[in-house]
């Protein structure tokens, strides 16, 4: 919708003349734009999107409107499609309603009346598509941050890496353009959950970047698997097990010929694994700088352009700005920079948390009992948003 609360809609052909008469019979039921062709059409779909539904004619020059909307609904699933087409066009019509590529076709010349009715119900098709993605994205975020919840009160620092996983993955997505990333975030959030099955000592080593055993290190390499069969039971969860199952594929394949490589990988298991690299050297004390210059020397590892997108984030990130204070003044939206303590040692919270209103609490409990705390904390103030016209 537009900031007026009107649904948007494109409608895509050759012809100027058709172009402006579908606007000015729509826009003022719905905010309109318009593209000059299939190709046009495309670029339109990928950076003014998103749109309810999009309209396009069948008979255009270099891409017909039955490939314009199949390639439509690779890119915007969740539009809706409408196919203008002239009787002579009907075969092709129907063979791209059965393909699944258009939810209606009408017949030119089209009666404004008839238009309005099959948008309505084009804008309907839509509403139910996103609110059944966002229900279900929604279970599942909900299903998912139980699990976490679980690991944030078993093992502190297997849920402190956790979460910077999360942000690191979801800055990397949002640099590459990747709108649909919910799976690669919750992937990255219970990549850490096995840790509820490794000894104490195994998974504080894990934390710290600290040399293992053998036989630790075997129970670390079944982590992903651990992480899929909790998840098994859990419906729609399979691209966020396949992002698991490859998460330490190397991208050009070495060690693993006959799986797959390169572009074949998921996208969220190439960018998993630029997050997990960086925090276990960061876990061993090297420098945010000479992390990325170790990632760049390990030739062939990594997706080249998730790499490039991660330097842009890490880039941006030393503008953060850091405060010490006291528990006193700590604020929902601040970022832990260092782990925090008690005066013994133990962690209560990882570093890399983002502070939250249940976690702060928690932390006043706690030292409003027996249990002291190291301070002043050191964290990263949250963002403040650039103003108006900035």
């Amino acid at each position: 919708m537009d900031t007026q609360g009107r649904v948007r809609i494109l409608c895509v052909d050759d012809e100027p003349n058709l172009l402006a008469g579908l606007s000015r019979q729509l826009r003022q039921y719905y905010e309109v734009r318009t593209a000059d062709g299939g190709v046009a059409g495309l670029k339109a779909i990928q950076q003014e999107g998103p749109f309810a539904v999009v309209i396009s004619d069948m008979r255009m020059p270099a891409m017909d409107g039955a490939t314009f909307l199949k390639y439509a609904r690779t890119g915007a699933p969740d539009t809706v499609r409408v196919l203008l087409t002239g009787q002579a066009d009907m075969d092709s019509a129907i063979a791209a309603v059965n393909e699944g590529n258009i939810f209606r076709f009408l017949t030119k010349p089209c009666p404004i009346d008839v238009l309005l009715t099959a948008l309505k119900a084009c804008v309907e098709q839509h509403r139910l598509v996103t609110a059944e993605r966002v229900l279900l994205e929604e279970t599942l975020r909900g299903s998912v941050k139980m699990l976490t919840e679980v690991l944030s009160l078993v093992s502190p620092t297997a849920f402190g890496r956790a979460a910077r996983l999360q942000q690191r993955v979801a800055a990397i997505a949002a640099q590459m353009g990747i709108r649909d990333r919910w799976h690669i975030e919750v992937a990255a959030m219970v990549s850490q959950i096995g840790c509820v099955a490794l000894p104490p000592e195994t998974a504080e080593k894990l934390a710290h970047g600290q040399a293992m055993s053998e036989r630790e290190q075997a129970m670390v390499e079944r982590l992903p698997t651990v992480a899929q069969q909790l998840l098994a039971h859990i419906p729609r969860m399979e691209s966020v097990r396949d992002i698991l199952e490859f998460q330490d594929r190397r991208y050009d394949g070495a060690g693993a010929p006959d799986g797959p490589r390169k572009d074949q990988l998921p996208p969220g298991a190439r960018i998993l694994r630029v997050a997990l690299d960086f925090d276990t050297l960061e876990a061993q004390s090297v420098s945010g700088d000479l992390a990325l210059s170790t990632l760049r020397g390990r030739a062939g590892w990594y997706d080249p352009a998730v790499l490039a997108a991660f330097e842009q984030v890490q880039g941006g990130s030393r503008h953060a700005e850091v405060r010490e204070l006291a528990l006193a003044d700590l604020r929902p939206g601040m970022v832990f920079l260092e782990d925090v303590r008690t005066v013994s040692g133990m962690v209560l919270i990882a570093h890399g948390q983002e502070a939250t209103v249940g976690l702060i609490e928690r932390l006043r409990n706690i030292a409003s009992g027996s249990s002291r705390m190291r301070e002043p904390l050191r964290v990263v103030l949250p963002k403040t948003p650039a103003p108006p016209g900035a």
